[in-house]
């Protein structure tokens, strides 16, 4: 339920990941979007690789402005298509503005509005700005949608898991157990007439990787919006956002195979929307029984989630659909669905259960092109 702690090194981003002191113990796949017919290779170019489907019909698509910045422990890109004349400084404000929420938002810069709400846990009540108040607002309505499966709260269990292949480090149920007792949204007070956030129990913290990326996005598209930038797509950590065209056609957002990475084996089209994915693919690693362990831990057991390979949500807004593709990969999929059913909130799943088969809310099976063919339900070439 945390942002990676990715290192940018200007030619990739490696992913160092998880729990180490303040590591992360939730990473959005940071690949399992994929923008086709945009790129999603790292640099400041302006020409893209064509998609398969542009490839199988001979039609090239036409070179977009692209630009990229490391920013949140991931990298982030903006890409416009027939970008007006001051696309450039837009899209230079919309950075600044990621850039600035990181500062906001952050449980890793001392700093940081998240930071001082963590250190005055069972003390005092902290004042917060307006950006801090949305995401945490935010973060409570899902926390109670999902009846606690995602929890703002979760971050009590800094430190106890690392991911790194070079010093990988697992819990035992004995050091889990005292954390998960720091856990619970409910004690989460806020004041929206005060502007203040307080945790009422000492040990209590608020983690905000598992959705500030999606509000970054959410304001970032607000910028380009306002700048008269109308054909774009934002990719960060997992994150996308796309509005308007793409040549002529709906933005295509590709759906990973949560077994094989080179697979994308369904694809949305839209012209405004926000997607996230959950999944169990990134960072995981064996113990010595052969039982994968990876990011995305429930909350109330403290383990990695079990019920769900892959998770895709498509909302309105980056905010909720990087909090909800959370929680519905940790629900599993038939009570995931029951969620987004009962929920006020529109929001749409594609969700690759344990047992490989896919499961779909009724509009995203009307709206998602399938890329691969089904057998019995279930994706080939996937093995729990």
């Amino acid at each position: 339920m945390h942002e990676s702690a990715s290192r940018v090194d200007g030619r990739r981003v490696h992913d160092d990941s998880c729990a180490v002191s303040k590591g992360s113990l939730r990473a959005t796949a940071a690949i399992a979007l994929f923008v086709l017919a945009a790129g999603c290779e790292n640099g400041d170019d302006k020409s893209n690789p064509i998609s398969a489907a542009e490839a199988a019909s001979g039609e090239a698509a036409a070179p977009l402005l692209s630009r990229t910045r490391p920013m949140m422990s991931t990298v982030f890109r903006i890409q416009v298509n027939a970008p007006p004349p001051n696309t450039e400084a837009v899209i230079r404000r919309a950075f600044e503005e990621i850039e600035r929420l990181e500062s906001v938002l952050s449980e890793w810069r001392d700093d940081s509005d998240i930071s001082m709400v963590n250190a005055s846990a069972g003390k005092r009540p902290v004042k917060v700005g307006d950006d801090t108040l949305r995401v945490i607002d935010a973060g409570i309505d899902v926390s109670m949608w999902s009846r606690g499966t995602f929890d703002l709260s979760w971050a009590a269990l800094w430190g106890l898991y690392d991911f790194r292949p070079d010093s990988v480090k697992l819990p035992t149920e004995a050091q889990i157990k005292p954390r998960l007792a720091l856990i619970d949204y409910k004690k989460i007070k806020v004041s929206k007439q005060r502007h203040t956030v307080y945790l009422r129990k000492r040990g209590m913290a608020i983690g905000t990787g598992g959705i500030a990326k999606g509000y970054a996005l959410d304001q970032a598209g607000a910028i380009l919006r306002g700048g008269g930038v109308e054909n774009y797509m934002i990719f960060g950590g997992g994150q996308v956002q796309v509005h308007g065209m793409r040549d002529g056609r709906p933005w295509r957002v590709g759906v990973q195979h949560p077994r094989d990475p080179n697979t994308y084996f369904a694809a949305f089209e839209s012209t405004g929307a926000s997607f996230s994915t959950s999944g169990d693919y990134e960072h995981a690693v064996f113990d010595g029984t052969g039982q994968r362990w990876h990011h995305i831990i429930d909350p109330k057991t403290g383990r990695p989630a079990t019920k769900s390979l892959s998770v895709t949500v498509m909302t309105a807004e980056g905010i909720y659909a990087d909090a909800l593709s959370t929680a519905a990969f940790v629900l599993g999929p038939e009570k995931a669905l029951k969620m987004l059913r009962r929920i006020a909130y529109p929001a749409e799943a594609v969700i690759v259960g344990a047992d490989c088969k896919v499961y779909m809310t009724p509009m995203a099976k009307n709206q998602i092109r399938m890329n691969v063919e089904l057998i019995d339900e279930r994706l080939p070439g996937c093995n729990p």
